[in-house]
Parts: C-alpha cells; structure tokens; sequence
C-alpha cells in the first residue's frame, strides 16, 4: 500500500474531527504535499475547504520548520569557517606557519548522487530564471516546496521572504487542488 492509500483508507476510517489532523499531517510528507493531501481529505468524505485548510497547514509547517533549521545551519556552518578563518590566518597562537589563504577559501561540497546534481542544477536554472516569488509559486511543477524551501535558506534569502512566497505559493496549489478535486467528486456523485 503506498503512503496515499494509506491516508485515504485513515481519513475514511478515523471520526471527522480527526480527519483535518490525518489531513495535515499527509500534506507535511513531501511528495505529497498539500496538493496530494487535500484530495486525501476530499477523497475521504472531507468538505473541500476544511480539506484545503488542513493540507496548507500541514505543508506550510513543514515548510516553516525546514527554513528555521535550515537557515540556522547556514549561519551555524558561515559562522564556524569565520571563525576556522581567523584562527588560520592569526596563526592559531602556536607560532605555527599560516595556511594557504586559498585552501580557506575552497568550499568543499559533499559528493551528491546523479539525481541529487540533477535536482540541485535544476533549481538554480529555475532560480536564476525566475527568483523567489517564481520557484515558490511555480513549486509543485519545479520541486517540492520543502526542498525549494530548504535551498532558498541554504542560498542566504531571508526566512520571512522564503515564508511569504512558500506559502503565497502553496495555498495557490492547495486552492488550485481543492477546485478541480471538489469539482471531479461533486460531478462523480
């Protein structure tokens, strides 16, 4: 059974008031999203906008927890190299030579995957072409908002612009969802 199914089969079977909960907590998956979360809810007997509601909730605070966490690894990793940087360059106080300044400089990045540098690549294309309010409204059919999300905050954008555009762009898809879903179980019925 894979991780839809699952939602739907325990929105259907939980009682209504929890069904939002099963709702937000399906948007908070990445891949799923808030677009495969509110046709979770809607699916499961959910009234569309209560579906809506709970599948942008879910996704924006996962949105919002990767930003924060990211963007204090960011500082947290510029603020060690500083540090590394003036310690090299005083001598560390041990009368020892001083580095290379290039080797201080070399920003060593980790050994990704074909498809890790396929993702990477493309959203610095997408970035490049369109900036932030771009790949957070255009999020769904780029990446999935928690990795563009988490990029943005590696890049240095401030967390309240990345904030703002994420969740402009996912009540946009939700919204979106929600309309063409409502509609298709409203004509089925």
């Amino acid at each position: 059974m894979n991780p839809l199914e699952m939602f739907q089969d325990l929105v259907e079977q939980v009682p209504a008031f929890l069904q939002p909960l099963i709702v937000a907590l399906a948007g908070a998956v990445p891949f799923i999203e808030g677009e495969g979360a509110v046709t979770i809810g809607i699916l499961g007997g959910m009234h569309p906008l209560l579906a809506a509601t709970a599948a942008t909730l879910g996704s924006f605070t996962c949105v919002f927890i990767a930003v924060q966490l990211s963007s204090r690894a960011r500082t947290a990793i510029i603020s060690q190299r500083s540090r590394r940087r003036e310690l090299a360059l005083s001598g560390g106080g041990t009368g020892q030579a001083l580095p290379n300044t290039a080797d201080l400089a070399a920003d060593p990045q980790p050994k990704l995957s074909a498809r890790q540098a396929a993702r990477r690549a493309k959203f610095h294309r997408s970035f490049a072409r369109y900036g932030v309010p771009g790949v957070s409204l255009l999020g769904p059919l780029l990446l999935p908002p928690i990795f563009t999300a988490t990029m943005l905050a590696a890049l240095g954008i401030p967390k309240q612009r990345i904030l703002l555009w994420q969740a402009a762009g996912i009540v946009l898809w939700v919204a979106v969802s929600a309309v063409v879903f409502g509609l298709v179980v409203s004509t089925v019925h």
